[in-house]
């Protein structure tokens, strides 16, 4: 449910697994195109699709009888379109697993400060072992080339993150299992906004040691929350955390890096997204992260920081200092800033 960058990625990938994809797109000419093309011409426009991946733009006709919708769309979106789709799921029972539902969105809800599968149980109706996400460091142009690459699977239920697994795996995609929901999903959110950071310190000109410290420093206040919420601290490790991270951090195809690099280059918003074309999900997330921090009494520095050079109209290099200028602490203890 999605054709953008990732939901296409994600249909090659079952696709080459051998099973079959039907990709649903809101506009008529992408559908046409990966039908009569099998390319997806505004995203991936020299990029061959499998013959496996049909498209359609009829909603109903893409969830007919599926056994896993695969949601591919912006997170803070998500709440509109469930109630029209909802009534193509099957809850589990002795009969069947039911449908699986699986989250491929990065981000936290505005207002509610769910996280995306706890939105998906609320509108879908559905328990929680039938909701699963996969996160990880995956930037799809690399992917679309094929080159190797891990993820994660997380559901409450092995059997069917195992399920998943076995749907997705190829020659050049390999997926790990999880059951730490909370923890990769806060993970895959929260790197997002410290990719928005990264980038402005390349936009600032500065170096290595600000770019490594970001990320550490980054990583703690993601497992910090995460610990909170009752994540398991091992996951911001992992794939899901720092592999994540690093990737969506360091990388000019992270569309955060990116737009984070306009801001430091002195860019407001409105100039960045239009040199970018789109707005990074860490600008939407980092609100409603630092809204979800402040509901528990987690302190986010970083996240808070940036959250004001969006919406505060606070500069990056003065947030910079604000942040050095912090009373100093332990680095090892979870519950010290």
């Amino acid at each position: 449910m999605g054709a953008g960058s990732w939901g296409t990625i994600f249909a090659k990938i079952l696709a080459d697994a051998d099973t079959p994809v039907t990709m649903w797109a809101r506009r008529e000419e992408v559908a046409r195109s990966v039908n009569e093309e099998h390319r997806n011409r505004e995203y991936f426009p020299d990029l061959v699709l499998p013959q496996g991946v049909r498209a359609t733009t009829d909603a109903h006709v893409a969830l007919s009888d599926a056994d896993l919708v695969v949601f591919a769309i912006p997170s803070q979106s998500l709440r509109t379109n469930l109630p029209e789709w909802r009534r193509h799921f099957v809850a589990k029972s002795d009969q069947g697993p039911g449908t699986t539902l699986l989250s491929l969105m990065k981000g936290v809800e505005l207002g509610t400060l769910k996280r995306m599968s706890e939105v998906i149980v609320e509108i879908s109706g559905l328990p929680a072992d039938q909701v699963a996400i996969v996160t990880g460091p995956n930037l799809a142009p690399e992917i679309a080339m094929e080159q190797p690459t891990a993820s994660v699977v997380a559901c409450t239920d092995h059997a069917r993150a195992v399920a998943v697994q076995e749907a997705v795996t190829t020659s050049y995609f390999r997926p790990y299992t999880d059951t730490d929901v909370i923890g990769c999903e806060l993970g895959g959110a929260i790197k997002n906004v410290i990719a928005l950071a990264y980038g402005m310190a390349s936009g600032l000109g500065l170096g290595d040691n600000t770019k490594a410290t970001l990320i550490t420093r980054g990583l703690a206040e993601a497992t910090r929350l995460g610990v909170h919420l009752g994540a398991d601290a091992a996951t911001f490790a992992g794939l899901a955390g720092l592999g994540d991270l690093v990737a969506t951090c360091s990388s000019p195809l992270s569309r955060n890096h990116t737009f984070g690099k306009q801001l430091g280059l002195g860019r407001d918003l409105a100039q960045a997204q239009a040199i970018t074309k789109q707005t990074a999900e860490g600008v939407k997330s980092c609100r409603s992260i630092r809204g979800l921090a402040a509901s528990v009494g987690v302190e986010m520095p970083i996240c808070e920081q940036i959250e004001r050079v969006c919406y505060e109209g606070v500069s990056p290099k003065q947030v910079v200092a604000e942040l050095m200028a912090r009373q100093t602490k332990p680095e090892k203890e979870l519950a010290q800033v």
